[in-house]
């Protein structure tokens, strides 16, 4: 018997009603295109085919897909590692209009990406904050890796040190630039620290920085900025943090100015290598001052110090936004230092 087009309708509005219900019932939305591209993962933990050369790339990563297209406001990325290690990758991302104005940028850090590995990611629409709207293409702002096996610890499970050491932003005010390295005892038992930290300074590609003098005591360059005063010997208890200044100037006469991306630090003589990310703009100057490490003002609660998962950036050590977004120009920021008195 032929269907009339009045059951045919009875069906069909049936069929709709059952596949409205099941999805609010499951949570489960019905896309508008199941074929098409999302943005849900923003980095793929499968291995993926290197793109074309043809392809817009600024060092490691690669923009397969620049976005914007409207229909799924999805720009796509690639990374690959061509280091002989294991390295955590962060990427600041520049959102552009039609016209080329910046939007906004936004963070993504990829974690743990194998020798000659490629991994792909995506970001979109959902990067954007409020009101930021109408973007064309995305676009590779800088790149930075560490070494896995160098990478901060500003939070999360307590290195087998039992110290974790990371960077901040820092603070600048005419010229003059003040980088905290801070370090906290996270794990059972005293630790012990004479003097200064050791620092290495590298390049881009994590290559000795030469012609730059590294100076002991943050008075070399400026009084004044809690970096100074005489180095003592200082006992950390579990949960007690330190701090040490990097302190430099960035005024520009003759000559190339010089920027340091990577800062290699240890903790005291013997630790493991921590790689920060301080981005050191030294100008013309040639120098930079280490300060002595410090007792940090704040303490951290036991609690706290053994948690497993903080919500944290692996690469800068600065305290990232929610998702490692952000909506300004710039590294993330952590919280404001807290000088002690060395004791």
């Amino acid at each position: 018997m032929r269907a009339t087009p009045a059951i045919l309708s009875t069906v069909v509005a049936g069929i709709l009603l059952l596949t409205t219900s099941c999805s609010q019932a499951t949570g489960l939305a019905v896309p508008s295109d199941p074929d098409g591209p999302t943005c849900d993962a923003q980095v793929s933990s499968e291995p993926a085919t290197p793109a074309e050369p043809t392809a817009e790339a600024t060092g490691d990563v690669t923009i397969t897909d620049p976005g914007g297209d409207g229909a799924h406001d999805c720009g796509r990325f690639q990374v690959t590692n061509h280091a002989a290690k294991p390295s955590t990758y962060t990427i600041t991302f520049t959102f552009l209009s039609d016209s080329g104005a910046q939007l906004a940028d936004t963070y993504r850090t990829v974690p743990s990406v194998g020798p000659g590995r490629t991994v792909s990611g995506t970001v979109g629409a959902s990067d954007l904050p409020p009101g930021a709207e109408g973007w064309s293409r995305v676009r590779v702002e800088k790149v930075r890796s560490v070494p896995v096996d160098e990478a901060p610890a500003p939070g999360g499970r307590c290195p087998s040190s039992g110290l974790r050491l990371y960077a901040d932003e820092g603070d600048a005010a005419m010229g003059l630039r003040v980088a905290g390295l801070h370090l906290v005892n996270c794990g059972t038992r005293t630790q012990r620290l004479t003097g200064y930290p050791r620092v290495s300074l590298l390049d881009e590609d994590h290559r000795p920085v030469t012609g730059v003098r590294i100076l002991h005591d943050g008075s070399a360059i400026a009084s004044g900025t809690g970096a100074d005063g005489p180095a003592r010997p200082l006992s950390l208890k579990p949960g007690e943090r330190a701090l040490a200044g990097l302190v430099r100037r960035n005024t520009v006469l003759d000559g190339t100015a010089v920027n340091v991306p990577y800062v290699r630090v240890r903790a005291k003589p013997g630790a493991a290598p921590v790689m920060v990310t301080p981005e050191l703009d030294l100008g013309t100057t040639g120098k930079v001052a280490v300060g002595p490490w410090k007792r940090e003002a704040q303490a951290i609660p036991a609690q706290a110090i053994h948690a497993k998962t903080v919500r944290t950036s692996r690469l800068t050590g600065a305290h990232p936004p929610a998702g490692g977004r952000r909506f300004r120009t710039g590294p993330p920021r952590a919280a404001r230092r807290g000088w002690g008195d060395g004791r």
